[in-house]
C-alpha cells in the first residue's frame, strides 16, 4: 500500500504541476483552456485518491510525521478556497466594472459582453493555476517530509 501512495503521490505532483504551468501560460496569453480544467478535475481526483490511501495507512498503524499530515491535508483546504474564490470571481469583475447583476452586461454591445466573460475567465484561470501550483508546492514537500 505504501508504494501505491508514493506513485499516486507523484503523479498528483506532477499533474498539479502541469496543470499550473499550463493555466499559467493560458492566463498570461489570455486564452481560455478547456485542456486546463479536464487536467485540474483530474488532479483533484488524484488528490481524493492520496488523501484516502494516506488515511488507510493511518488506520494500519503506519507512523507518519505529523508535518506529512499536514502537508497532505493542506492541498486539498487549498482546493477548496481555490474553488470558492474562483466562484466568486464573476461577482468581482462585475463590481469591478459597476455592474450589479450580469443582466446589465446583457445590455451592452456584443463586443463589450465579450470581453467581460473573457475578463471573468481569464480571473477564474487565474485563480485555479495559483491553486495549482500551491498544491504541486505542497504535496512536493509532504513528499519531502515522508517517514
Amino acid at each position: 500500500m505504501k508504494d501505491v501512495h508514493i506513485i499516486v503521490g507523484s503523479a498528483l505532483i506532477t499533474l498539479f504541476a502541469a496543470t499550473g504551468l499550463w493555466g499559467a501560460w493560458r492566463w498570461w496569453r489570455v486564452e481560455p483552456s478547456q485542456l486546463f480544467w479536464r487536467l485540474l478535475r483530474a488532479s483533484q481526483v488524484v488528490l481524493v485518491i492520496q488523501i484516502a490511501l494516506g488515511g488507510i495507512l493511518l488506520a494500519e498503524g503506519k507512523k507518519t510525521p505529523s508535518l506529512h499530515i499536514l502537508y497532505g491535508l493542506l492541498p486539498l483546504a487549498v482546493s477548496f478556497v481555490g474553488e470558492q474564490l474562483r466562484i466568486s470571481s464573476a461577482d468581482m469583475i462585475l463590481a469591478s466594472g459597476g455592474f450589479e447583476s450580469a443582466a446589465e452586461v446583457g445590455e451592452l454591445p456584443e463586443e463589450q459582453q465579450r470581453a467581460m466573460v473573457l475578463s471573468i475567465l481569464r480571473r477564474e484561470l487565474g485563480v485555479m493555476t495559483l491553486a495549482a501550483l500551491v498544491i504541486a508546492a505542497l504535496a512536493a514537500r509532504a513528499a519531502m517530509t515522508a517517514g
